[in-house]
């Protein structure tokens, strides 16, 4: 991981960590907010699995691309940022995929998703990263007017070829 163990810094009310799985609470702080997250309508709008909660932070933990961020209001989880590295074949060079970006409703337009940003664009030119990607739907319009302003664009190769789309099977084990 990017920050030194004891990494922590306080902007305004808010704490920024590096998610620190051997702290119980930064597990816990995960799974509630990536839960309030997937209950919302724009992260599909159904809870997490008990399964799932009980196993995604010793899932994460285990992995050796995973970065994360959270953010806390005093005790109170208030913001995640969740990365994964993958890699460019055309750049040679690693990615850092965002994958989840959660900030609490009652905290949003406060600066905590640009701030999480800048701390996760950090972590990518420390690990060499030639960009970093992000799926966003295509009627979140709060979340895409947020990411433009961080300086993100739809992804093409060849404008006469189009936009790239994200798409997905889902596998059944």
């Amino acid at each position: 991981m990017y920050f030194s163990e004891d990494f922590v810094f306080t902007e305004d009310m808010y704490q920024f960590h590096q998610v620190d799985f051997s702290n119980s609470a930064h597990g816990k702080a995960l799974v509630t907010l990536l839960d309030e997250y997937a209950s919302e309508t724009a992260g599909g709008g159904s809870p997490l699995s008990d399964d799932v909660k009980s196993r995604l932070p010793n899932a994460l933990r285990d992995r050796t691309d995973y970065h994360g961020i959270l953010v806390f209001a005093g005790d109170t989880p208030v913001g995640l940022i969740n990365a994964f590295e993958a890699f460019s074949t055309f750049s040679c060079a690693p990615i850092l995929n965002i994958h989840d970006v959660v900030v609490t409703a009652s905290h949003r337009r406060k600066g905590i998703t640009r701030k999480m940003f800048s701390e996760i664009e950090s972590i990518a030119l420390s690990l060499g990263c030639c960009k970093l990607t992000l799926e966003v739907l295509s009627n979140n319009e709060p979340a895409k007017a947020a990411y433009h302003s961080l300086g993100y664009t739809p992804y093409q190769l060849d404008p006469s070829q189009g936009q790239a789309i994200f798409w997905e099977k889902t596998l059944k084990s």
